[in-house]
C-alpha cells in the first residue's frame, strides 16, 4: 500500500503544473536527451528499412514537450513506390482503446455513472449474462450457466468482462460463436452500426465470470456504444468535438476524406519472400476510406498520425491539459494510471489501468521499458507508443505490416530511446 501511494505521488509530481504544447523540432541541440544517441536510433531504423525488414515507417520522439526526432523512412506503398512522409496516416487499431477509455472517463468526471455500475443499466441486452460451459464443434452449439455477477463499466474498460474478441480470440469456440452470430470484431465497409453489433454481442456467452480474469476483449467497442447513449451524441462526433478538436488532432478519425485517403499507408504483408499489399481477409484493409463509413469501433477503428497521437499522450503527461484545454483532471489521471486489475495479470512486466498498460517494478527491472509508471500500448497493424511521466519522454513508432521479415525495430526503438535520455 505504501509503495502504491509513493508511486501515485511521484506520478502527480512528475506531470507537473505546466501544460506543454507539442513544439516542433529545432536546429538547436535537444536538451535532456543525447543527439548522438538519437542519431544511433535513426541509423538503426534506416538499416532496418534498407534490409527490407519493413517497407517503411514513421518514428517520433518527444522530450519535455518538444519534438526531438521525427523521421519518415522507406515506402508508404510498394506498388506505386510512394515514399513515406512524416504526416502519413496509419490505422492505429488498438491504440483506439486509450482514446475511447479517455472519453469514458470524461463522462465519468461529469457524474454520468459510476465505474461499478452494471452496463445493463444502459444496454438492457446485457442483463443476466451467461458463461459458456460446453461446446459442440460439429454445429457450434453451446451450453451455459448464469454468470456470478453483472458486467460493469469497469469490467469492460479493464478487459475483465469475460467478453471475447471473435476472429482474434485465443479460444476457437468463441471464434466460431462470434462468426456464426455475425459479430463485427474490427472493421467493416458494410452499413452496420455499433448499436446493432453490440446488441447481438450482448446475447453471446462469456469466457468467464465478470471480474474474475483478464481476457483481452471487445469491451471498448461496447463502451463506444455506451458513450453514444450516455452523451446523446454519435460516438465519432463525441471524439471529434471533445478530444480531437481541443487537442488539434486534425488527422485522427474513424474515416478519411479524399485528401486524407491519399495519405493512408498501405498495409503490407510478407509472403513468399516479399512484401505485398494485404489482401481482403475477414476485413478490408481499405476500410477507413471506402464503404458505408457507418461503423465506429471503440476498440480498433481509428486512424491517425504520429504527431496527432503524440498530442494525445502529451495531454496525459501535462496532467490532463493541452493547448489551454482541460480534458481530464490530474486526480482522474492518477486513477487511470493505477493498477485496476490487481493480480489478474501475474508475473508480467506490466499492470493494466483504465486506459493503458503500465510498467511495474518488474518491467522496470527488465530494462528498456522506461520508468515505473510508463504507459503504453500498440495496434494490430504494427504501431506502438510509450510515454514516461518521470522523464517526460514519448516514443511513437508507426508501421503497417502483417507477418514478419526479421523486424526488431519495436523493442530496439524503445530500449534505445530510454538509453538516450540524460
Amino acid at each position: 500500500m505504501k509503495k502504491a501511494l509513493i508511486a501515485s505521488l511521484a506520478f502527480l509530481i512528475a506531470i507537473g503544473l505546466h501544460a506543454q504544447v507539442l513544439m516542433p523540432a529545432s536546429t538547436a541541440p535537444p536538451k535532456g536527451i543525447s543527439q548522438d544517441r538519437i542519431n544511433r536510433i535513426d541509423q538503426m531504423l534506416e538499416e532496418s528499412v534498407q534490409a527490407n525488414h519493413i517497407p517503411g515507417l514513421v518514428a517520433m520522439i518527444v522530450k519535455d514537450g518538444k519534438i526531438v526526432y521525427h523521421s519518415a523512412k522507406g515506402l508508404a506503398d510498394l506498388p506505386s513506390q510512394r515514399e513515406m512522409e512524416k504526416d502519413q496516416i496509419f490505422r492505429i487499431a488498438s491504440q483506439t482503446k486509450a482514446i475511447t477509455s479517455t472519453a469514458v472517463m470524461m463522462l465519468w468526471e461529469e457524474g454520468k455513472f459510476q465505474l461499478n455500475d452494471p452496463i445493463s443499466k444502459w444496454i438492457p441486452e446485457f442483463k443476466n449474462p451467461q458463461v459458456i460451459t460446453g461446446f459442440r464443434f460439429a454445429d457450434s452449439t453451446y451450453s451455459t450457466r448464469p454468470a456470478s455477477k453483472e458486467i460493469t463499466v469497469k469490467d469492460l474498460i479493464t478487459h475483465t468482462s469475460g467478453i471475447g474478441y471473435g476472429m482474434i480470440d485465443g479460444d476457437e469456440r468463441m471464434k466460431m460463436i462470434y462468426q456464426k452470430a455475425g459479430i463485427i470484431d474490427l472493421y467493416t465497409t458494410e452499413p452496420v452500426t455499433i448499436g446493432e453489433n453490440i446488441k447481438k454481442l450482448a446475447k453471446l456467452p462469456l469466457h468467464h465470470d465478470p471480474g474474475s480474469k483478464y481476457t483481452y476483449s471487445e469491451g471498448l467497442d461496447v463502451l463506444g456504444y455506451f458513450i453514444e447513449i450516455v452523451s446523446g451524441m454519435p460516438f465519432d462526433e463525441f471524439l471529434k468535438t471533445r478530444i480531437f478538436q481541443p487537442l488539434t488532432m486534425v488527422n485522427t478519425g474513424f474515416y478519411l476524406n479524399e485528401t486524407q485517403g491519399e495519405k493512408l499507408v498501405t498495409v503490407h504483408q510478407f509472403a513468399n519472400g516479399q512484401w505485398r499489399p494485404m489482401p481482403v481477409t475477414f476485413y478490408d484493409p481499405d476500410y477507413p476510406k471506402k464503404g458505408a463509413k457507418a461503423f465506429f469501433s471503440g476498440g480498433a477503428g481509428l486512424s491517425s498520425t504520429a504527431e496527432d497521437y503524440a498530442k494525445f499522450l502529451q495531454m496525459y503527461l501535462n496532467g490532463g491539459i493541452y493547448n489551454g484545454k482541460r480534458i481530464l483532471s490530474p486526480t482522474t489521471i492518477e486513477l487511470i494510471m493505477s493498477n485496476q486489475v490487481g493480480d489478474l495479470i501475474s508475473g508480467g512486466a506490466e499492470s493494466y489501468g483504465l486506459a493503458f498498460g503500465i510498467v511495474n517494478e518488474a518491467g522496470f527491472l527488465n530494462g528498456g521499458n522506461g520508468s515505473v509508471g510508463t504507459f503504453d500500448w500498440g495496434g494490430y497493424f504494427n504501431t506502438q507508443y510509450f510515454a514516461d511521466p518521470v522523464t517526460k519522454t514519448i516514443g511513437i513508432l508507426m508501421k503497417q505490416t502483417q507477418g514478419g521479415n526479421g523486424d526488431q525495430t519495436g523493442w530496439k526503438f524503445r530500449q534505445m530511446v530510454f538509453a538516450a535520455v540524460e
